[in-house]
């Protein structure tokens, strides 16, 4: 072999090995304690995984293979990316084929409060925190649309990025979706800022673990492990 060739080939390793690199890092599984699970996937905020990564793992503890990603990389796609994202979490080593759940933050949150809830053949439960909720003009349209149970958890003094996110949105939202004869359960802690969940930037440990335990009641009801 020449050293033409012999550096062609050593370079297409590395980039096959920076390449399948990203992916982990942009998609990260947390299996659960019996080997196989249903899949949750987890939609991050924009402070990125790293804030998310307590809570996928308790999440993984309840019996889910839970997958967690990059909300942020989702908002703008119309949904294309949430969906781009359940199929790459099916097709991950511990996953169970079938339904998934959706749990969201933030950014994240709004992706799968809003689109999500859309696909009752793919998903069987949402669950956002803190969602952003700004982008969501049409009320009635929300409400008509949303075809999954979705149960949402909101800070009472959310003022993030502009009133992104604010609990008063999601209470229009919720009379908008029971208006409709809808699911929406929604929770406003009213100390509780932005980003109050585990590992947050205002973690507030009574309404993250209130939070978290409503998010694990309705994976239950709606999407029990086994």
């Amino acid at each position: 072999m020449t050293a033409g060739p012999r550096i062609t080939a050593a370079f297409i390793a590395v980039i096959a090995l920076l390449a399948y690199s990203g992916v982990l890092r942009a998609q990260q599984e947390f299996p659960p304690p019996q080997g196989k699970g249903r899949v949750v996937l987890v939609s991050s905020g924009v402070s990125g995984v790293e804030h998310y990564k307590e809570v996928s793992t308790e999440i993984a503890k309840l019996g889910y293979d839970t997958v967690l990603v990059d909300g942020s990389k989702e908002e703008g796609t119309r949904g294309a990316a949430v969906k781009a994202d359940i199929a790459k979490a099916l097709a991950m080593p511990h996953a169970m084929p079938g339904k998934v759940a959706l749990v969201g933050f933030s950014a994240g949150g709004g992706e799968v409060m809003y689109y999500g809830t859309q696909w009752p053949d793919q998903v069987a439960v949402v669950a956002a925190w803190f969602p952003a909720n700004s982008f969501i003009k049409d009320l009635q349209g929300f409400g008509n649309r949303l075809a999954v149970p979705l149960v949402v958890f909101a800070g009472g003094k959310d003022h993030y990025r502009k009133e992104c996110c604010t609990a008063d949105k999601d209470m229009a939202l919720a009379d908008a979706a029971r208006a409709a004869g809808k699911m929406f359960d929604l929770t406003v802690y009213p100390d509780a800022q932005h980003d109050f969940s585990k590992g947050g930037t205002n973690y507030n440990a009574k309404a993250s673990a209130d939070a978290f335990q409503k998010t694990a009641d309705a994976l239950m009801k709606y999407f029990p492990p086994n």
